[in-house]
C-alpha cells in the first residue's frame, strides 16, 4: 500500500515540474475567412493530453479540449471566424510548466468561388512522379528515411522520378496538347522496402498528410510546380486517399485513440510490433468488392469486408466516423487548396471510406468551394452503380455530393471492343452504345470522368502496339460527352500488363532518367510510328481545346450499323461526328443514315489528318478506320 501510494506520489511530482512537450501542430498554419470558421488542431507531444491551453489572439476563442485515449494528443477545437493574418501564440499549461507556440494564420490567395476546377473542357494527363523523370538526382537518397533501394531494373521498387522532372517538361505537355495534369500522390510515404522487393513508389501507403515526399521534392517546389504549371495554361489535380494511410504512420504505432482505425485489434496482434505487417489471427482485408455498399440485400459480413477490412495489410484503414478523423482529413484537402493552390482532386478508393462521413466532406468542400472538382475512383463497371455516387443522383437514397466520378464501364466496354467483331446484337461497339444508352441514370453525365486506362490496369496496348485500334478508343475518348483522362505514354505507343507486377504497367517514360538511350520527350527521340501516335493524339488535342462542341454539344449516337459505331455532337450550328468501324474488313458508312445530324453539309474536314470527305455520298471505311468529321 506504501510502496503504491509511494509511486502513484512520484508520478504526480514528475507530473507538475515536467516539460510541456508539443512537437508537433496539424494542419502546420491555417487561413483566415472561410466560411467555416472552426478549426481543429492537432497537438502531439509527450505527455500533452493534460494540458491547458489558452490564447488571447483576437478573433480567436478555443471551444473544447478533446483529450484522446493516447496521451501524447491533444485535440483543440476553437473558432476563427474573427480572426485576421498574423501570428497567435497559444499558452499551453502542465502543472507548474508552461510552454508558448506560435500559430500562424495567413491570408487566402483568392475567395473560394474564384477557384475552378477542371472540367469536360479539360483532358487531364495522368503520371506517376516516380516514373515520369527524375530532375534532382540529388534527392534520390534521403538520409532519416526507412531503408529503400532505387533500382530501375526492380519494377516495384523507386526509379527516382520527382516533381523537378515534371516541372522540367511542361513545354511537353503543351505541346502535346493536355489542360490539366494528375499525378499519383506525392505526399511521404516512409516505408521501408520489404523482403519481396516491393517499395510504396506509387504514394498510396501515406505517412504524412501535411509533407511531400522529400525523394519527390519539397512543399514549396511542389507549390512552385503547381504555380509554374498555371502559367502553362495547365491545371493541377491531387491525389488523395481518405480510405487508409501508411503502416508507418506514427498513428499507427500510439493510436490517438482506440476507434481511430476500423478494426484496431489487429494491430496488436501483430507479431513484430516494428513490422510493416499487421497480420495477426482476426487480420481481415477487403473483398474488394464494392457493391455491397449500394446492394439492398447485401450481408453484413461482406458490407464490414468492404468498409472496415484494410485494403492491404500495410494500409491500416481509417474510420472516417469517428468524427475527428474526418475532421482532420476535411482539413488536410482545404489546406492543400489553399497552401498550394490545387485546382482538384483525385480521391482514391472512395465507396470504400464510409459513404456518409465522406458525403460530409464533399458537402463542406462544394461549400467553400462552389466551382471546384473533386472526381471520386468508383470501380465498379455498372452505370447504375457509377450515377449513385454522383451527386444529386436520382437512384442514391443519400446525396454523395461527388460531383465527378470514374467512367469503369467505359473503360471495360472500350477493352473488349478492341478484340470483338461489332456485330449486329451485342458485340464491339455494340457494348459502348449500351453503356451510353444507360446515361439517363447520371444527373450530369458531362461531369464523368472516362479513361481508357490507368496505372490500376493494363496498358491498353497490351502487350502489342495496335495503333489502329488505340486511334479508335482515342477518338471515342476525345469526343464524347465524358471527362476525358489519359495516361502518360500512351501517345508513344507504352505498353504493358499486370501479369507479373503492377509495375510493368508503369513504366519509365524514355528520356526522362539520367543516362536514358532515347528521348522521347523530342520528335528526334521517338520512332517513326511513336511520332506518328503523337501527332495524330496533338493534333486531336489541340484541336479539342476550347472546342464548344465538345465542351457543350448534344450528344446523338447510332446503333453500330454495318460494323460502324457513330456518335456525332451539335452545338451552334456545327457538328463533330466520330465514327468507328469495329471490324478487321472495310464497311460502308453509309450516309443518308445520318441525315439528321449531317443535314445540308456536303463535305467535312477529318481533324486527324485534315482530309476532306464528300458527305454526299457513302463513305468507304477501312478495316479499323477511325474518322473524327468536323462540320
Amino acid at each position: 500500500m506504501k510502496k503504491t501510494l509511494f509511486l502513484a506520489l512520484m508520478t504526480a511530482a514528475l507530473t507538475l515540474h515536467a516539460a510541456v512537450k508539443v512537437d508537433r501542430i496539424d494542419p502546420p498554419d491555417w487561413f483566415v475567412g472561410l466560411k467555416n470558421p472552426q478549426l481543429q488542431l492537432m497537438v502531439f507531444g509527450e505527455g500533452i493530453r493534460d494540458a491547458e491551453v489558452t490564447t488571447d489572439y483576437a478573433g480567436v476563442t478555443i471551444d473544447s479540449l478533446v483529450r484522446l485515449d493516447s496521451p501524447n494528443y491533444l485535440l483543440i477545437y476553437m473558432n476563427t471566424a474573427g480572426a485576421q493574418p498574423g501570428t497567435m501564440q497559444l499558452q499551453f499549461k502542465q502543472g507548474r510548466s508552461k510552454k508558448k507556440v506560435n500559430y500562424v494564420f495567413h491570408e487566402r490567395a483568392m475567395s473560394g468561388d474564384k477557384r475552378v476546377g477542371f472540367t469536360n473542357a479539360d483532358v487531364l494527363y495522368m503520371l506517376m512522379p516516380d516514373r515520369f523523370a527524375d530532375g534532382d538526382v540529388a534527392n534520390n537518397q534521403i538520409e532519416g528515411l526507412r531503408k529503400y533501394v532505387n533500382d530501375r531494373k526492380q519494377p516495384s521498387l523507386r526509379h527516382g522520378g520527382d516533381i523537378e522532372g515534371i516541372r522540367q517538361h511542361l513545354d511537353y505537355f503543351n505541346e502535346l496538347g493536355v489542360t490539366a495534369l494528375w499525378f499519383t500522390p506525392v505526399l511521404e510515404n516512409n516505408s521501408p522496402d520489404n523482403a519481396f522487393g516491393y517499395s510504396t513508389y506509387h504514394g498510396y501507403a501515406t505517412t504524412d498528410y501535411y509533407r511531400v515526399d522529400p525523394r519527390f521534392g519539397t512543399n514549396a517546389e511542389y507549390a512552385r510546380l503547381i504555380s509554374e504549371a498555371h502559367e502553362h495554361g495547365l491545371k493541377v489535380v491531387m491525389d488523395m486517399i481518405f480510405n487508409h494511410c501508411g503502416f508507418e504512420h506514427p498513428w499507427t504505432h500510439d493510436m490517438p485513440s482506440s476507434d481511430w482505425f476500423n478494426l484496431h485489434g489487429w494491430l496488436d496482434q501483430r507479431h513484430d510490433k516494428t513490422d510493416s505487417d499487421p497480420r495477426g489471427t482476426d487480420f481481415l482485408q477487403t473483398s474488394y468488392k464494392l457493391t455491397p455498399i449500394l446492394d439492398p440485400y447485401a450481408s453484413e459480413i461482406d458490407l464490414k469486408e468492404t468498409e472496415q477490412g484494410w485494403f492491404v495489410p500495410t494500409m491500416p484503414d481509417l474510420n472516417q466516423r469517428n468524427p475527428h478523423v474526418m475532421n482532420y482529413l476535411i482539413q488536410n484537402s482545404i489546406w492543400w487548396i489553399e497552401t498550394a493552390g490545387i485546382d482538384g482532386i483525385r480521391m482514391d478508393t472512395y465507396p470504400y471510406a464510409y459513404a456518409d462521413a465522406m458525403a460530409r466532406w464533399m458537402k463542406t468542400i462544394d461549400t467553400e468551394y462552389p466551382n471546384f472538382n473533386v472526381v471520386g475512383e468508383t470501380w465498379v463497371e455498372q452505370p447504375a452503380y457509377t450515377a449513385a455516387w454522383q451527386k444529386d443522383s436520382k437512384v442514391a437514397k443519400e446525396n454523395s455530393y461527388l460531383k465527378t466520378v470514374m467512367d469503369f464501364s467505359f473503360h471495360e466496354k472500350i477493352d473488349s471492343a478492341k478484340i470483338e467483331t461489332t456485330d449486329g446484337w451485342w458485340r464491339g461497339y455494340n457494348r459502348l452504345y449500351n453503356s451510353f444508352a444507360l446515361d439517363y441514370l447520371y444527373p450530369n453525365p458531362s461531369s464523368v470522368m472516362a479513361f481508357i486506362e490507368n496505372h490500376d490496369t493494363d496498358r491498353f496496348l497490351g502487350n502489342g502496339r495496335d495503333m489502329k485500334a488505340l486511334k479508335q478508343a482515342l477518338a471515342l475518348l476525345l469526343t464524347v460527352n465524358r471527362i476525358p483522362q489519359l495516361y502518360y505514354g500512351t501517345e508513344i505507343l507504352m505498353n504493358g500488363t499486370k501479369a507479373v507486377t503492377d509495375g510493368d504497367v508503369r513504366k519509365d517514360f524514355p528520356g526522362g532518367f539520367p543516362g536514358d538511350e532515347r528521348n522521347a520527350f523530342t520528335r528526334q527521340g521517338r520512332t517513326n510510328d511513336e511520332n506518328e501516335m503523337f501527332d495524330w493524339m496533338s493534333k486531336v488535342l489541340h484541336w479539342r481545346q476550347n472546342n464548344d462542341v465538345i465542351i457543350r454539344g448534344k450528344q446523338t449516337q447510332f446503333i453500330p450499323c454495318d460494323g460502324v459505331y457513330v456518335v456525332a455532337r451539335r452545338h451552334g450550328g456545327r457538328t463533330v461526328l466520330t465514327a468507328v468501324n469495329g471490324t478487321s474488313e472495310q464497311r460502308p458508312l453509309r450516309v443518308a443514315r445520318y441525315a439528321e445530324v449531317i443535314g445540308d453539309h456536303t463535305t467535312a474536314r477529318d481533324v486527324p489528318t485534315g482530309q476532306i470527305v464528300d458527305l454526299t455520298r457513302d463513305i468507304t471505311m477501312p478495316p479499323r478506320g477511325t474518322l473524327i468529321l468536323d462540320f
